[in-house]
């Protein structure tokens, strides 16, 4: 089939996608909206962050850790990952802080570790709220699986978020700088005498 006859299948999000939401991305500011004088590797926190957890079976354990799971076996069973992959995320997310072990020892059994989250284990809890809320948008069946609700109301949780003083900030009205600019020019400048 030639170049001309062929036609990109239609993409069923761009329906979705007027032009004034095509430009709802981050605004550059300060130094930083020169974008292309600053590398993203090693920059960026989203990197890091997912160096620690950006796997499905990452992700898929410390669901289990929330959801109250803290054996090796029950955590392996319910995540239905191989024992393998459990010992091996287990072991790093472990060594990244984000899970404790304690060991415990069931009658005539041999000492064993349960693992629990962290204090920066539990700070992931606002992500999986997202997660989520984002995969209730993915058009599958909606009355199937599990919803997070506010334990004394009812009410299901939503992932909000919003600036230091209080406001809600939509991706629209959010803008991405250099943390520290005045630092990181003196440090640039630095390096290239």
């Amino acid at each position: 089939m030639s170049d001309a006859k062929r036609t990109a299948a239609p993409d069923p999000g761009a329906a979705e996608v007027d032009a004034a939401q095509s430009n709802d991305v981050l605004e550059r500011l300060g130094a930083f909206a020169d974008r292309d004088r600053w590398p993203s590797k090693g920059w960026c926190r989203i990197e890091r962050a997912l160096d620690l957890i950006g796997t499905r079976s990452a992700m898929l354990v410390i669901r289990e850790l929330l959801y109250g799971g803290t054996k090796f076996d029950e955590i392996a069973r319910r995540t239905g990952l191989s024992e393998a992959v459990v010992a091996g995320r287990l072991k790093q997310l472990h060594d990244d802080g984000i899970v404790a072990r304690r060991p415990y020892r069931e009658a005539g059994q041999r000492t064993r570790n349960e693992y629990v989250l962290t204090e920066r284990g539990r700070k992931l809890f606002p992500i999986v709220v997202a997660l989520m809320e984002w995969g209730e948008s993915l058009g599958d069946d909606h009355r199937t699986g599990i919803e997070l609700v506010h334990r004394d109301c009812d009410a299901p949780l939503s992932a909000v978020v919003r600036c230091a003083a209080g406001h809600d900030v939509a991706v629209d009205e959010a803008a991405v700088r250099l943390k520290d600019e005045e630092y990181i020019l003196a440090r640039s400048r630095a390096h290239r005498l």
